[in-house]
């Protein structure tokens, strides 16, 4: 058996999705099983505050990059235990790691993930690859999103086109075209349930709005949204990407201050949740208009009015589902699509796909950080 581990770290920030994933002699991709583990309150307010605050100490930053780490290595060997596995079943885990901060615009662009993989490799003793994003960045692309690869060779289908929609805190999509002669096309749309969190945090003292009942509850505020929209990220060509240093609490604020009249909480959440849909369901409109079957992954497709609003926007000609029906849990796409680049880093192939993040050619991904 060729066992591979994915894990995904996202910019919820929800927890850790680890994949145990298997693939055949052609390359095949079989999925085993997986689980979320949560962050300890204290490692989680750590992260937050880095993402957040987007300065620090290095002292700081290198305590949370190896805390991550032994978090993330402790709880592959937990869940290697609990399906009777050993690290030598394991060829190798593709760690996506902890985004702090997203720059692949600059003159000298990057993007910094923390999740110390010598420590994974060292708690595991299984080879673990990491720091995916950077060679695409060198070769001129955005470094994100990379899930579109996975996307494209698990769910292309020679019937029809596709679209896939991660809604993580970030939101991003994937077209795939039916014909093999036409480019996968995948970006990042904006806010996916960052904002949405948040709102539901500092009103109701929760982690998220629960089907999106709260924000069913409101209704959207057409002035305030528009507000929103204006947002130049929204405006840009594909190939783009972007994250939580942009859409954030302090560019809710800043916004939410230029709104001079009186709004209630829960017309706010119903106001984010149309933001996430209309930002989404624009974009689909754009680049996939012959589209007609959408499919939902990420934290997202658990939260039933979002995906209610996104198919209300698209109109009659699209029809929504969840990846589920395309035979992956929505949960754990993400974490399945790093165990995938990590078997295509193994095996010396490309990772990335230059028509989404506009690369100037295919590269593979990742550091090996041997056992």
């Amino acid at each position: 058996m060729t066992y591979y581990i994915g894990v995904m770290s996202g910019t919820s920030l929800d927890g850790i999705d680890i994949a145990i994933t298997r693939f055949s002699e052609s390359g095949d991709f079989h999925f085993i099983a997986a689980q979320t583990f949560p962050f300890p309150e204290s490692l989680h307010s750590q992260l937050q505050r880095l993402i957040t605050k987007q300065a620090c100490q290095l002292q700081e930053l290198g305590k949370a990059d190896i805390a991550l780490g032994q978090l993330i290595g402790q709880s592959i060997n937990q869940l290697l235990v609990q399906h009777e596995l050993t690290a030598k079943d394991i060829i190798a885990i593709g760690s996506h790691g902890q985004t702090l901060f997203h720059s692949p615009s600059e003159d000298l662009p990057f993007s910094q993930q923390i999740g110390n993989a010598n420590v994974i490799t060292e708690v595991t003793g299984i080879t673990t690859i990491a720091d995916f994003r950077q060679r695409d960045i060198a070769a001129g692309g955005q470094g994100a999103p990379l899930v579109p690869a996975f996307h494209q060779a698990l769910f292309s289908s020679k019937d029809e086109d596709r679209v896939i929609v991660n809604i993580g805190g970030i939101s991003n999509l994937t077209i795939i075209p039916s014909s093999a002669n036409k480019p996968v096309i995948g970006f990042d749309t904006g806010p996916g349930n960052v904002l949405i969190d948040y709102w539901t945090q500092v009103n109701l003292n929760k982690p998220y709005d629960s089907d999106g009942q709260w924000a069913a509850s409101g209704q959207c505020n057409d002035s305030y949204l528009s507000l929103f929209l204006d947002e130049t990220f929204f405006q840009r060509q594909a190939p783009k990407s972007t994250g939580r240093e942009l859409f954030n609490q302090k560019w809710f604020e800043e916004i939410s201050v230029k709104y001079k009249q009186d709004i209630s909480a829960e017309d706010v959440q119903a106001t984010l949740v149309e933001l996430t849909a209309k930002t989404i369901s624009t974009d689909i409109n754009t680049y996939a208009a012959t589209n007609s079957h959408i499919f939902i992954c990420g934290g997202g497709a658990r939260n039933g009015y979002l995906l209610s609003r996104i198919e209300n926007t698209l109109g009659s000609n699209y029809k929504v589902l969840t990846t589920d029906s395309l035979g992956l849990h929505p949960d754990w796409v993400e974490a399945c699509a790093f165990a995938w680049l990590a078997y295509r880093t193994t095996h010396k192939l490309a990772g990335n796909l230059p028509s989404v993040t506009g690369a100037k050619h295919p590269v593979i991904l990742g550091a090996i950080y041997p056992a």
